[in-house]
């Protein structure tokens, strides 16, 4: 069924649904927004129609979904959600569009999830997203396992950022092993922070993401917010802070022991990692895998692990994802039939 457009009818209310079975009608109050949340040439409508098999039309300020039950109350929590983004005055993409989308099927991201920093204002994208949210705010250890892609670090750092700015912790420490300049780095110019600094480029882009430049260039010179590679964190208690330790899958189990009896009263941490992405030298034991292995069963902290289904990014990062977890998979397979 093709969508069909007329002139813009009078704002009337809400969303609202009058339904039979297989067909929902909504109507919005602020026709304004209409074009940003149907997209230009209509091409948030067409996206929602292609991955839920269902046929909409608009007219004015009413829109008809019609299909599968199921499918069509999915795409009526996304056409919602969308609206009540612009409503709050956020923009609305076709990442945002996909985002809503994946989240339909688990009755939608409540606000309650935000997490708000000076620039941004970020929602769970995924089901997977969402547990990571929620633990991120329950526990005071939390492993994110999963894909490149997944919003495992960049959600991290935005709950870091957020609960630094309500005063919730004192300080972020955020740290990496610079595993994969190994023993080269004696051979990069500059001082051991010039060296290593290359590494742990992503966590100051993370930053730079929720905080104005100068608040973020104010709070590294201050001590607020520390970014440092894992052997700095030998030795050390840290209290009323927020830990991450990004790429976690290249430590020791050494290593990541010693990091995590760093945690002290009053702070977070958090581990991220990729298990598929090990850069150690062979018959090295992943600190993350063996921590995994190992205190998967106090109950006082919460490993998530996030899929393929996950990945926010480029819809080719997905599935590049899980052609090299079907490979592996069949690789597995095959050894275990040796």
């Amino acid at each position: 069924m093709k969508r069909v457009h007329s002139a813009r009818a009078p704002a009337a209310r809400a969303p609202a649904k009058a339904t039979s079975e297989g067909t929902v009608r909504l109507e919005f109050d602020d026709n304004s927004l209409l074009p940003a949340l149907y997209g230009e040439h209509d091409r948030h409508l067409a996206r929602i129609e292609q991955l839920l098999d269902v046929s909409i039309l608009s007219r004015g300020n009413q829109t008809a979904i019609e299909g599968d039950p199921t499918m069509v109350a999915a795409a009526r929590s996304t056409l919602a959600t969308l609206y009540e983004r612009l409503k709050r005055g956020q923009p609305v993409d076709m990442a945002e569009v996909d985002a809503a989308i994946r989240l339909s099927n688990v009755g939608g991201a409540s606000d309650a999830l935000a997490i708000r920093t000076r620039k941004r204002v970020i929602m769970p994208r995924t089901a997977g997203q969402e547990a990571y949210v929620r633990a991120l705010r329950s526990k005071e250890l939390v492993f994110g396992l999963g894909p490149a892609g997944t919003g495992k670090t960049y959600m991290a750092v935005a709950m870091a950022v957020a609960l630094h700015s309500t005063g919730a912790v004192d300080r972020i420490v955020l740290s990496r092993p610079a595993v994969e300049a190994g023993e080269r780095l004696g051979f990069l110019p500059g001082d051991l922070r010039e060296k290593v600094d290359p590494y742990l480029r992503p966590l100051y882009d993370a930053l730079y993401d929720m905080l104005p430049a100068d608040q973020v260039a104010n709070r590294l010179a201050s001590g607020e917010i520390e970014i440092a590679p894992l052997a700095f964190m030998r030795g050390r208690t840290l209290s009323n802070a927020f830990i991450i330790l990004d790429e976690a899958q290249n430590t020791t189990p050494m290593q990541m022991k010693m990091f995590l009896t760093r945690l002290g009263e009053g702070s977070r941490m958090v581990v991220t990692g990729d298990l598929s992405q090990i850069d150690l030298p062979n018959g090295v034991m992943s600190g993350l895998r063996d921590a995994v292995d190992t205190l998967s069963d106090i109950r006082s902290l919460e490993i998530v692990r996030f899929s393929a289904a996950d990945v926010v990014r480029h819809d080719l990062v997905a599935e590049i994802v899980r052609a090299y977890d079907a490979r592996d998979a069949g690789r597995t397979r095959a050894r275990e039939r040796e």
